[in-house]
């Protein structure tokens, strides 16, 4: 699987001026909502709120990938979201978050959640890789360098 197959330009922005959680999350849903890909974004944003009230998806390193299984997609859903300034998302090191992967899958689509999960977590696991990304003056140059660094 590859993530690049999942974004497209108008999955991504680049220029987040989000400073909580949850309108982090609204914003990437808001994203998702705009292209036709999720049913009903209320619930989705609940789903995903839930999720967070479980465990943070704030990784290391500047990295959230907030997640959860609803009914209102049909395939898995990613958008991608840059803040230059950071947010706080409950990190496991404590430092802001600064690349959010927001994935949503179908309630039944165990694998590809966990494909898509791994490949995110493989692809931000590189350093050099989250600082270009960090970098990304367009949502076209997001998707260049994730592509990139898919090869």
């Amino acid at each position: 699987m590859r993530i690049s197959d999942l974004l497209n330009d108008a999955m991504i922005t680049v220029s987040f001026e989000d400073t909580t959680k949850e309108n982090v999350i609204r914003t990437l849903i808001d994203l998702a909502s705009g292209s036709g890909r999720i049913q009903d974004k209320e619930t989705a944003l609940k789903a995903v709120m839930e999720r967070e009230r479980l465990m943070s998806t704030g990784l290391e390193k500047g990295v959230a990938v907030p997640h959860a299984k609803t009914g209102t997609v049909k395939d898995l859903v990613l958008t991608l979201g840059i803040s230059r300034e950071g947010v706080d998302f409950a990190s496991a090191d404590g430092k802001p978050s600064h690349l959010f992967f927001l994935l949503l899958a179908p309630v039944a689509a165990a694998a590809p959640n966990i494909q898509a999960l791994a490949q995110i977590a493989r692809l931000t696991g590189n350093p050099e890789f989250c600082e270009m990304l960090k970098k990304a003056q367009s949502p076209k140059e997001a998707l260049e360098i994730i592509r990139k660094a898919e090869k």
